[in-house]
């Protein structure tokens, strides 16, 4: 079975889409992965995707532009070359570059093909092309009744459409992982105001839909009875930000919160460390959620998370950590969570779902049904063997006609004169 996967980018959202295991996975039984995307020839992750057994070409498909379109010779000359049994598409625009490369390619037969849908897309035009596949992946149930709820609306026929959660890589991050003495020191040097303090992690930036205004209240209502709470931000401190940023960290210093938010950036290697150091990881995004992959890590390293029961989150703490559902939209139900959680630590389970392993078994399960619909579609179609008449001998040996020769002749002659005499 020969795999084709198209990226827009390949270092975007890697633990989400399992590009690497996926790859290994399909190398590891037998099979050819290809990734078409448009990071270097020499990168490090290309790198890694080579030394695993992958293919690699670079195609430049940057996202939500028309020059992507540039690409549809290059990427039909390779569906030409490779002839794949399915090509997976992971976003808008690469579906939109595969839909025109496909109509004009060269091939005996036609691949399957298989979109991911990682988001609440928008259900129009544009996202056309990522619906009309064979198979549409979804990575949660959330998402799963957006869709349906969607194509309902506006008319569009989608033909198939599977949940697969996201999933954690379980050895990279461990039940119960400790930081490393190193790294706890190397932490307190870099920010010393952190040490000796209850941590609440916001593991994710500054924006409109991250819910970073309930750190405010948060801190205001629990700061008096747990004065060494503080709140690290995964952002930069930026003094140039977007309007929102610049009213939030207005707020943080009229009510004299400065003291208690910590960033330290965005751009880190050491995810892992923070959320398992923290206290509470907190997930209160405001706009419906659809993977949740940072809740998901923290709980796979044992972190308890608080987040709103809605979307993605909702569907994650349910079976992993229910004790962290905020099930009312207000600062009071949040704060009183957070304070429960704070007077009485009560750590998450080992979780043995949303594995790495478990979303890589059931997306090869899709690749093998869509290479065997792909195969049955195509296999060369017998005769219809005839039918024995029913006054054919049942022995198979030759049944040899009468000779016309002189002597049967003759007899025929005598045997009509006797019949005549007689008459």
């Amino acid at each position: 079975m020969i795999v084709m996967r198209l990226l827009s980018s390949l270092k975007h959202d890697e633990s989400e889409r399992g590009i690497f295991h996926l790859g290994r996975a399909l190398i590891k039984n037998g099979h050819t992965s290809i990734i078409i995307a448009s990071a270097n020839e020499d990168d490090e992750l290309v790198t890694r995707l080579k030394r695993d057994g992958t293919i690699y070409h670079q195609l430049n498909m940057p996202k939500k532009s028309w020059w992507a379109l540039l690409q549809v010779v290059p990427l039909r000359r390779l569906i030409e070359k490779y002839n794949p049994d399915v090509i997976h598409v992971h976003s808008r625009t690469p579906a939109w570059v595969l839909h025109f490369a496909l109509k004009g390619a060269r091939v005996k037969a036609y691949p399957k093909i298989v979109s991911t849908m990682y988001g609440f897309y928008p259900i129009n035009k544009y996202s056309r092309p990522l619906l009309k596949a064979d198979t549409v992946i979804t990575v949660s149930d959330s998402v799963r009744d957006y869709l349906i709820t969607g194509i309902k609306h506006t008319g569009l026929q989608v033909k198939n459409v599977v949940r697969i959660y996201r999933g954690v890589d379980t050895r990279r991050y461990p039940y119960r992982h400790n930081p490393s003495v190193y790294w706890l020191r190397r932490t307190f040097a870099e920010f010393p105001e952190l040490e000796h303090k209850k941590w609440l992690l916001f593991p994710t930036i500054v924006g409109s839909e991250y819910g970073q205004e309930w750190l405010i209240d948060i801190l205001g209502n629990l700061q008096e009875q747990f004065p060494n709470i503080h709140v690290i931000i995964m952002d930069e401190d930026r003094d140039d930000g977007e309007l929102l940023y610049q009213e939030f960290r207005q707020r943080v210093y009229t009510l004299g919160l400065e003291d208690r938010i910590t960033y330290v950036g965005s751009k880190r290697n050491d995810n892992r460390e923070w959320l398992s150091a923290a206290n509470i990881v907190l997930a209160l995004s405001n706009q419906p959620e659809s993977i949740g992959i940072n809740a998901l890590q923290a709980l796979h390293l044992g972190t308890p998370v608080i987040g709103w029961e809605k979307a993605a989150f909702a569907e994650i703490l349910q079976p992993l950590y229910p004790l962290g559902l905020v099930k009312r939209h207000n600062a009071l139900a949040l704060c009183k969570a957070v304070r429960n959680q704070l007077e009485s630590v009560t750590r998450p389970t080992m979780p043995d779902t949303f594995t790495m392993r478990q979303m890589v078994t059931e997306t090869l399960a899709i690749y093998q049904q869509m290479y065997e619909e792909r195969q049955a579609e195509n296999a060369p179609v017998e005769e219809p063997k005839k039918k024995r008449l029913e006054n054919q001998p049942r022995d198979k040996k030759r049944v040899e006609k009468p000779v016309a020769s002189k002597t049967n002749i003759k007899k025929i002659a005598l045997e009509q004169k006797a019949v005549e005499k007689q008459i």
